[in-house]
């Protein structure tokens, strides 16, 4: 198993020593006839390929040094692995994102592993099948900046957290961060598919949620607007990167209409459509499984029938509401403040679905009471975000209500965290100023919701 993930990645030798080398290599290595220690050749090769990691093994410790020093001016955030065979506990201790492999050391734990009476290290731990993993989270993964709580963990799980050379318990509310490394526990196959996904970059919406997009149809509501609904998904289906839709009809009273949609299928747009009138949350929840389903797309009252608000809520899937206003004409995304922790919990999505549609994202704080310091520590979140993925956003700070704010607004899809309670009823709803409150009353917006972490205790 590793052996072939070895053999898939792609490697850049360079050395500036005759001998360094085997006479025959694999296909997938490159060999580079230059000098690591010169700043303008290793500039000008980094500039060539993006490389995910840099090993540095090299005889002198001072050319080891150079190459640091290089490397630190071209480009700070990337990981580099660096084998230290010298008696210097210094060199590379000043580098960011650098992972120090001391040679004397690894023989030592290795000669270490086979005395008697010592336990194993980690690799040898179980049944030695691939079952525990040990993952690294880089910059731009699609897990960085999300809480362990807002991650479906279906036959695997996130055992511990370190960074900074400490080890974390996680919790729901413990949040993934770039360097960080997690032991993940599962089954070897379904830890393989993590693994890939961890270390793709953002720009894959709507992973990690899942790969592919499900539209539902349930024509007791949905019959008027099917035609249209469909076009909406097919439009952001166009928008990513090979995904595929899947369309279920539920409820069917037209066959003329079914009739259209079941024309637009293709290679990767597949309608179907259930006529029995049971066992509704079941099948979806086959669907979402069988189909590998992130992005659930639905009307407001197809969502708030059949419990499947409940249904996806527990199976942390974004979801996605029709607006009057399609799809193709929004303009801006818009975050509404609310809780920090809510927050920050879907600000990755916020960065990612923007970037996707060529949108433009706002962060809104509209408070009444003018209350905006209490959501600096958010703010300089999303600020932090915006260098890491190169993106810019409008932060608006307003003495306003949120809610008409809102409605004075065109051309929006508002982002906003997936609540188990979205909405009050009776007359607590007419003097609500909390978002949530009135996410499922008014369908002028599009509005994406994004599973959120619970915070333990």
């Amino acid at each position: 198993m590793s052996t072939n993930r070895v053999a898939e990645n792609q490697y850049f030798v360079t050395c500036y020593k005759a001998d360094t080398t085997p006479d025959k290599m694999g296909k997938n290595i490159t060999l580079i006839n230059a000098d690591p220690t010169s700043f303008s050749k290793l500039s000008r090769i980094m500039s060539e390929t993006k490389f995910s990691n840099i090993f540095i093994v090299m005889d002198e410790m001072e050319d080891a040094r150079y190459v640091l020093k290089n490397i630190a001016l071209i480009n700070t955030k990337m990981r580099v692995v660096l084998v230290n065979q010298w008696d210097d506990d210094e060199i590379g201790k000043e580098q960011e994102n650098i992972t120090i492999v001391h040679a004397a050391a690894l023989l030592a734990a290795h000669l270490y592993d086979q005395l008697p009476n010592v336990p194993l290290v980690a690799q040898n731990v179980g049944l030695g099948q691939g079952e525990i993993m040990e993952v690294h989270i880089p910059f731009g993964s699609s897990y960085a900046y999300r809480h362990i709580g807002s991650i479906l963990q279906r036959k695997w799980k996130i055992a511990a957290l370190y960074r900074d050379e400490k080890q974390i318990l996680p919790t729901n509310a413990t949040m993934i961060k770039p360097n960080d490394t997690l032991l993940i526990l599962g089954k070897p196959l379904v830890l393989d598919g993590v693994y890939r996904t961890i270390n793709k970059r953002m720009g894959l919406f709507p992973e990690p949620f899942g790969k592919n997009i499900y539209l539902l149809l349930d024509f007791r509501h949905d019959k008027e607007q099917a035609l249209q609904y469909l076009q909406e998904s097919l439009y952001l289906v166009e928008k990513l990167e090979e995904k595929s839709l899947f369309v279920r009809v539920i409820y069917p009273n037209d066959f003329q209409v079914l009739d259209v949609l079941k024309s637009y299928e293709s290679e990767n747009v597949t309608i179907s459509i259930h006529y029995q009138n049971d066992d509704i949350k079941q099948l979806v929840e086959y669907d979402i499984h069988e189909y590998n389903i992130g992005l659930v797309m639905n009307s407001i009252p197809t969502f708030e029938a059949e419990d499947l608000k409940e249904t996806l809520y527990n199976l942390k899937k974004l979801v996605y509401l029709f607006g009057t206003k399609t799809l193709m004409n929004i303009q801006t995304s818009i975050i509404l403040m609310s809780e920090n922790e809510k927050m920050e919990s879907i600000s990755s999505t916020a960065f990612d679905i923007t970037e996707t549609l060529g949108l433009t994202l706002t962060l809104a704080d509209f408070d009444p009471e003018g209350d905006f310091e209490s959501r600096a520590i958010t703010v300089e979140h999303y600020e932090t975000l915006t260098h890491i993925f190169n993106m810019e956003i409008n932060i608006e700070q307003k003495i306003a209500n949120p809610i008409r704010e809102l409605g004075k607004l065109e051309n929006i899809l508002q982002i906003t965290p997936f609540e188990d309670r979205l909405n009050t009823v009776g007359i607590k709803k007419l003097i609500s100023s909390k978002i949530q409150d009135f996410i499922l009353t008014t369908d002028k917006h599009p509005k994406l919701l994004v599973p959120f972490a619970i915070t333990e205790g």
